[in-house]
């Protein structure tokens, strides 16, 4: 094994996870599949809710949610994830040459001492080493296939010379690095070279072959694959989407005993006696897989397994439609319990001049996110939807069914705000409330049918669209009063207009992998006094954008987009914020814009 690198475990989830390459300084690596990964290096976290949600859409045979491995300083054991070299074509830097990486045209160079420096060369080009770098084209499709960017065929086969294996030389032409500047040509026959400019776009449709279903990530080809390859640059964002599930850790049981038990369920289900339990105690602590476990008496641990086994309780698997109502009975129950180690709420006052609209806000000043990684696409993002069947093709991280997800847990802090249901019912009934919810509606509709998904699935409603922008309009606000970057604070959106499962609040929260959800500014933000502040300034702010009026006259039925009067200037955050990809967002469901006067459910004596 040769160490090439290094990144931040939480990556392994969100940027650089199976079949994602990671661009290193000297060359680019491809992580391979779970069924690679050392799963005795990788802790598991405990989250029944969250495991259940993803046994509903990987199968039942997923056994654990498991941490990426992490390095320690003092261990001196090599522990990481692996990774191989792609794409496998490189080239010389000073000649041009372009060849496969395993041709003998190149060899590999490593540094044990300063991984980062590993890197290919051109060995005695033009009388010294040279550097090779990787070639930044691939092809890639909708269904999850990566493959090398077809070279010979571009420049042989598609121009009447399929016979020729000569080499192949990579050279610019002209001031810029445009695709028309890029050439290849074969030194071996009298093919003419060929500009890059037709590999992409319409034209790269018949230069292009068929894609051959590669998983280099699994050293795989799933055969035949109907969809059509494109063109993509190494680097590119569309290479790599990662689909994945998170939940927050609330409290279920009646005390914190009771909630270890279940949390850890699968650890005591078929302990037989005290001693027993007392072996398996020593176990998780040694492991880290259930921290605190140890500072409760065995005595009471055995107790409460045996309660939860008297139980007899018919286990019935979590939908993933339903994961965020338990969260919403928890942070709505008067008696909910407030003094957990990953959940610490108190009350705090509304807001002057809301209090007809918002019925309740909530400090957590501590609670815990846990996300698992259950897949990815290429090409095109996956589609926010709650039901597995409207979801873009997947790919998998593993050959066979994985037994085991990478998950990563991080811990923050937030503010809740609960809406007024009677407000909210009210606001939904008004004429022009409704004609802005068609809109969105005729443009989610559009949006999909554009993408081959069923138009009439998968539209949360003009509710959700107006929690969504005033969620949106608060982490800008939030990132410029207490000092957290817009991209370090999350949102979850609780919205059903059903009869008796109604939901309607935002829950916004830190939840960074370092300190930067420790640092105790957000809870500072929900006293009554600063929030109605906040509340004020961040209305007053959207209620003429820098990009009016083309802002506030964007017309989702016409272009088939999924957002009303919102753009970067106003109501779009970073992607990692949102929880659904800056869709469904329209400021006129909240103030009063230059197209629309009646559908705002904020009036200007409200916040003035």
């Amino acid at each position: 094994m040769i160490p090439v690198g290094d990144i931040r475990p939480s990556q392994l989830l969100w940027t650089y996870g199976p079949g994602a390459l990671i661009d290193l300084p000297n060359l680019s690596v491809m992580t391979m599949g779970l069924d690679r990964w050392q799963e005795n290096q990788c802790l598991p976290i405990e989250e029944a809710r969250l495991l259940e949600a993803v046994r509903r859409v990987l199968g039942p045979q997923v056994q654990k949610l498991r941490k990426p491995p992490i390095q320690a300083e003092e261990d001196a054991t090599i522990m990481g994830v692996p990774v191989r070299p792609f794409p496998r074509w490189l080239r010389c830097v000073k000649c041009g040459l372009l060849g496969d990486w395993d041709s003998g045209l190149f060899q590999i160079k490593t540094n044990p001492y300063r991984p980062e420096d590993t890197c290919f060369v051109h060995p005695n080009c033009k009388g010294r080493d040279a550097d090779a770098v990787p070639a930044r084209f691939l092809m890639a499709c909708r269904s999850g296939h990566l493959d090398d960017f077809p070279w010979r065929y571009y420049i042989h086969q598609s121009q009447g010379f399929p016979d020729c294996n000569g080499t192949m030389r990579f050279f610019e032409q002209g001031a810029s690095l445009q695709t028309e500047n890029l050439w290849v040509k074969c030194d071996g026959c009298a093919a003419p070279a060929r500009s890059l400019v037709h590999a992409f776009g319409k034209e790269g449709k018949k230069n292009l072959p068929a894609c051959r279903g590669r998983h280099p990530h699994l050293n795989s080809f799933d055969g035949s694959c109907g969809e059509t390859p494109r063109a993509v640059l190494l680097g590119s964002t569309n290479s790599w989407f990662s689909v994945s599930l998170s939940a927050l850790a609330i409290p279920q049981e009646s005390n914190q005993i009771n909630q270890m038990v279940s949390d850890g369920w699968d650890y005591f289900a078929d302990i037989e006696s005290e001693a027993e339990l007392a072996i398996t105690i020593k176990t998780l602590v040694k492991s880290g897989a259930m921290p605190g476990i140890d500072a409760f008496p065995i005595s009471d641990l055995w107790a409460a397994i045996q309660k939860k086994r008297d139980k007899n309780e018919d286990k019935q698997p979590v939908k993933e439609t339903e994961i965020k109502r338990p969260e919403w009975k928890v942070l709505t129950d008067p008696k909910a319990p407030n003094d957990w180690p990953y959940f610490l709420t108190s009350k705090a006052g509304v807001p002057s001049g809301f209090a007809g609209l918002i019925e309740e806000v909530l400090q957590l000043q501590r609670l815990r996110e846990v996300s698992a990684l259950i897949g990815f696409t290429r090409v095109e993002a996956p589609e926010e939807s709650d039901e597995p069947d409207e979801r873009p093709p997947m790919a998998r991280l593993t050959r066979e069914e994985p037994t085991w997800v990478p998950a990563n847990e991080v811990y923050g802090e937030g503010i809740f705000i609960r809406f007024s249901e009677k407000s909210i019912s009210a606001w939904e009934k008004l004429d022009e409330v409704k004609v802005r919810d068609q809109k969105l509606k005729i443009g989610h509709q559009e949006w999909r049918a554009a993408r081959d998904l069923d138009p009439a699935k998968g539209y949360p409603g003009i509710r959700y669209a107006m929690l969504h922008t005033f969620s949106h309009l608060l982490i800008r606000e939030f990132s410029l009063e207490c000092g957290y970057n817009a991209a370090s604070i999350r949102e979850r959106i609780y919205s059903d207009s059903e009869a008796d499962k109604q939901m309607a609040g935002i829950l916004l929260y830190t939840a960074a992998a370092d300190s930067d959800g420790t640092l105790g500014g957000l809870v500072e933000l929900g006293k009554p006094e600063n929030l109605g502040r906040i509340f004020r300034q961040a209305l007053k702010r959207c209620t003429v954008c820098s990009s009016d009026p083309l802002c506030s006259e964007h017309d989702p039925a016409t272009d088939r987009t999924m957002h009303g009067a919102a753009c970067h200037a106003c109501g779009f955050v970073p992607e990692t914020s949102c929880e659904k990809g800056n869709r469904y967002l329209d400021r006129a469901l909240l103030v009063p814009t230059f197209d629309c006067q009646g559908a705002a459910i904020f009036p200007n004596a409200a916040w003035e």
